[in-house]
């Protein structure tokens, strides 16, 4: 076989022809790395290459760096050898860096918390993560549909990113896990097709975002019971009057929890009992709930046809109050939130209730007398003219009494003020003594006091007034002398029925008795006058 010059240059790779001990008699311009590494002794003998059943492989010194060359040689005429060789640095690299890539996604597919799958013709799973997924092996979930672990999707079953004809990305599936609970996966994939572009399956990735759902989840219940706490926080602070709070919380709070009713309670000092301060809707009795309280803060149980759910208010660790819920049977049980959402709510009522008492307390002290607690003067006069307005309308009797004690300033000035309060106070039970709780006692100022006896007649008040002065003799051992007696004289005016006599009249016909008496002698009743007009 003759090879001319024309020959060597037309092949495409390194084209050699050397003699059997290696020396180059052609080459063309590819050969020229080959025919260096010949005769620098970097090849096998011709020898060598010839006997091997496959081409030889050699890594050859180019310029600054290096390539790969697959040669092969052939005998020629003249005893001379044709030496060929093929770069196959491209391939060699390539098929490295494909080994690399399998080997790091292999890598990364095993240690990553997602999981990659591939579904076959079928619909069901040819693959799975070595690790598994759902809590499955990997070998317990190959040949099983994955339909069959879907709970929900926002798609048809269909359409899933299992069986979807087309590309999808980060598609929410819920999926049932091994051991019955729910886990939400962020599924993308791609479809598989045949050459001639039939559906064949379909693989991809699914990265599982239970814990993100549940944290969003629980951030958006948490943001809804901030705004129902809110709006019955606003509820109640928009209420004027204190007792109005309560009225107001019972009624948002029900609303804001889908109860059938909402009670809201005081809990008394001085009953040291429950008493209900507002109501709203439907509920049940209470008594067992309330009952419950003297060994837990909280309560939950089905009574009857209720779903109850309550608890204590506080203030600074004091219970003062309770909430109660009432939901009937036919809705579902209280959840979690609910549960969170009336301890919040108990709070606010646990502040509403404290500021109710401290409002009763003021409204109490600026009401009465602060060493008899009787009605002061003003709390008296408001009071009886609400009641004498009351009176004309119904045309009935009543009776108003001024008392003024005897000698009360030689009881300070002989035995000194804190005997004389004694006094004062055996004054008022006294007077509470001989008076009903329909009517009205008070300490006007000093030793002075009145009565309003409700709906009664002429010969009441004078029986009154004799009871009075009969059991005044009491009060002899709070006398500064005997010649100064500690007594009480007694104005009576009677309001008759049918009369147009204003209030203020039948004050004055009173305080005008009674000074009268004072003028007298003391230690006496008088009964004042009827007025002289008359009511048509």
């Amino acid at each position: 076989m003759g090879l001319g010059a024309a020959a060597l240059a037309a092949y495409p790779g390194a084209a050699l022809v050397v003699t059997s001990d290696g020396r180059v008699i052609a080459s063309n311009g590819r050969g020229e790395v080959v025919q260096h590494a010949l005769e620098g002794g970097l090849l096998p003998d011709i020898a060598s290459l010839l006997n091997s059943a496959r081409p030889s492989v050699a890594t050859l010194p180019a310029g600054s760096g290096s390539i790969i060359v697959e040669l092969i040689a052939l005998p020629a005429d003249n005893g001379h050898f044709l030496l060929l060789g093929r770069d196959i640095t491209l391939e060699r690299n390539l098929r490295s860096a494909l080994v690399e890539s399998r080997q790091r996604y292999k890598d990364l597919v095993d240690i990553s918390s997602d999981f990659a799958w591939e579904v076959g013709a079928d619909g069901r799973f040819v693959f799975v993560s070595p690790k598994g997924a759902l809590g499955y092996l990997a070998d317990e979930l190959v040949g099983r549909n994955p339909a069959d672990f879907i709970a929900e999707t926002p798609m048809d079953e269909g359409e899933t990113p299992f069986a979807s004809a087309l590309a999808m990305e980060d598609v929410e599936v819920w999926m049932n896990q091994a051991d019955g609970t729910q886990a939400c996966v962020l599924a993308s994939s791609t479809p598989v097709r045949s050459d001639d572009g039939q559906w064949q399956g379909a693989r991809g990735i699914c990265r599982d975002i239970t814990q993100e759902r549940l944290r969003d989840a629980a951030l958006s219940r948490a943001n809804n019971r901030e705004r129902l706490l809110s709006y019955i926080v606003r509820t109640i602070r928009d209420e004027v009057d204190p007792a109005d709070m309560l009225r107001a919380a019972a009624e948002a709070t029900a609303r804001a929890l889908g109860a059938t009713g909402c009670q809201i309670f005081r809990l008394l000092p001085e009953a040291s009992d429950f008493a209900l301060a507002a109501q709203f809707g439907e509920g049940g009795e209470e008594k067992d709930v309330l009952d419950s309280f003297i060994g837990s803060d909280h309560f939950e149980d089905k009574i009857a046809a209720w779903h109850v759910l309550a608890t204590v208010s506080r203030y600074r660790h004091s219970i003062n109050g309770a909430v109660l819920l009432w939901r009937d049977d036919s809705r579902p049980g209280w959840s979690d939130d609910d549960r969170l959402l009336i301890d919040d709510v108990a709070n606010q009522v646990g502040l509403a209730n404290e500021q109710i008492t401290n409002h009763e307390r003021i409204l109490r002290l600026s009401r009465t007398d602060s060493l008899t607690g009787l009605f002061n003067r003003r709390a008296f006069f408001e009071e009886i003219a609400r009641r004498f307005n009351r009176l004309s309308r119904e045309h009935k009797p009543a009776a108003l009494i001024y008392v003024d004690l005897d000698n009360f300033k030689a009881v300070n000035d002989v035995h000194g003020h804190h005997t004389g309060d004694m006094a004062l106070l055996a004054v008022r039970d006294l007077l509470l003594k001989h008076t009903r709780p329909t009517d009205l006692v008070a300490r006007l100022g000093g030793d002075e006091f009145a009565i309003w006896l409700e709906a009664a007649e002429e010969q009441i008040a004078i029986r009154r007034c004799e009871g009075m002065l009969v059991a005044s003799a009491e009060l002899a051992p709070f006398s500064g002398s005997a010649d100064k007696p500690l007594h009480m004289s007694l104005g009576v005016a009677v309001h008759a029925g049918p009369s147009a006599e204003s209030l203020d009249e039948l004050v004055a016909r009173a305080d005008t008795a009674m000074y009268e008496v004072k003028r007298d002698g003391k230690g006496a009743w008088r009964l004042a006058p009827a007025p002289t007009g008359k009511r048509d």
